[in-house]
């Protein structure tokens, strides 16, 4: 067969560019004009798909709300006693009824929320910042790893409830001496709660530290000299954000139960300030009589408690990265 007759039986040309010159489709083209999706765009849509977190995320909300702007509303004052109208039951004038002394419930209930809710987010961020330094110190630095790591086994074996009756015992009259009463006892609360609660958030953020620092970004940070600071400012912080995010929202769950505790065992505020947790010790004599003095503020401190729990799950399912977009 001669070149002639070989050129006669190839397929004829249609007109098709070249690979290299083809057009591309217009999926791809839509796809290239899409802007791409941030981190923190996919967790906001991984954690509005968990019903539980978004849950807890209004009904959280919803009690920050109610204690700090329901004063507003409310104007009753939580300390003003009414003898002529003690022991009432729900009316339109006392909607959670009055207690011993005629003070209005629903008025000390909002009172007494602002005051755990602020000593859980606060006694939060203090164990958030005690865990979290002290995890990515131990993380980092190998030679302080065991020195920490034993300090944190030493507090997480010490009783959790006796530690804090001796510290509130010891440190109540000279801090109330120091800042008055109220601000003493607040800020006594909030320490011995935060100093006995960062151990959890050490050992995760510890854990994460170790496996981070031997990524390939942070050996190369390390090969053009960055300094320490400078890695764990830039590279380590942010990649443990995650888990310390997590630990937060479970941590104010805990501030709020332990400070709960502490004023249902009378160590807490002064009778005349109320918290949810003095509200159950003061509705304990009368339990028989008028349940609902107990039933309120342990209502409370239990949506409370649950809402920040799925609050948590939800973020943790949200900044996993490996659950995150299934």
């Amino acid at each position: 067969m001669t070149d002639t007759d070989k050129s006669d039986t190839l397929v004829p040309d249609e007109g098709l560019a070249p690979a290299s010159t083809a057009l591309p489709t217009a999926g791809v083209m839509d796809d290239l004009a899409t802007p791409p999706r941030s981190q923190w765009r996919d967790v906001r849509d991984q954690f509005k798909t968990h019903k539980g977190a978004m849950i807890g995320a209004i009904l959280f909300i919803f009690i920050v709300a109610g204690v700090y702007l329901g004063p507003y509303l409310w104007s009753i004052d939580p300390t003003q006693i009414d003898i002529r109208s003690r022991n009432q039951g729900p009316s339109w004038a006392h909607p959670f009824g009055t207690d011993q002394l005629g003070r209005d419930i629903l008025a000390r209930m909002m009172s007494g929320g602002q005051t755990s809710v602020s000593v859980g987010i606060t006694a939060m961020l203090l164990a958030l910042f005690l865990g979290s330094f002290i995890g990515v110190i131990a993380g980092f630095f190998k030679r302080l790893d065991g020195p920490l790591m034993r300090l944190t086994d030493l507090f997480l074996a010490l009783p959790l409830l006796p530690l804090l009756l001796v510290m509130m015992l010891l440190f109540r009259e000279p801090l109330s001496a120091a800042f008055g009463l109220e601000r003493g006892i607040f800020i006594l609360i909030v320490c011995a709660i935060g100093i006995t609660s960062w151990m959890p958030t050490a050992r995760i953020v510890r854990g994460d530290v170790l496996a981070i620092k031997e990524r390939e970004f942070v050996l190369a940070a390390r090969s053009i000299g960055t300094s320490n600071r400078q890695i764990i400012t830039r590279h380590i912080l942010p990649n443990v954000l995650s888990p310390i995010m997590v630990s937060a929202t479970l941590g104010i769950a805990t501030a709020i139960i332990t400070e709960s505790a502490l004023s249902f065992l009378g160590l807490g505020f002064p009778p005349d300030f109320p918290t949810w947790g003095r509200l159950l010790f003061d509705g304990v004599d009368y339990l028989q009589q008028y349940p609902e003095r107990v039933f309120w503020p342990g209502l409370a401190i239990s949506l409370t408690v649950l809402s920040v729990n799925y609050l948590g799950d939800g973020l943790r399912d949200a900044l996993d990265p490996r659950i995150r977009g299934r």
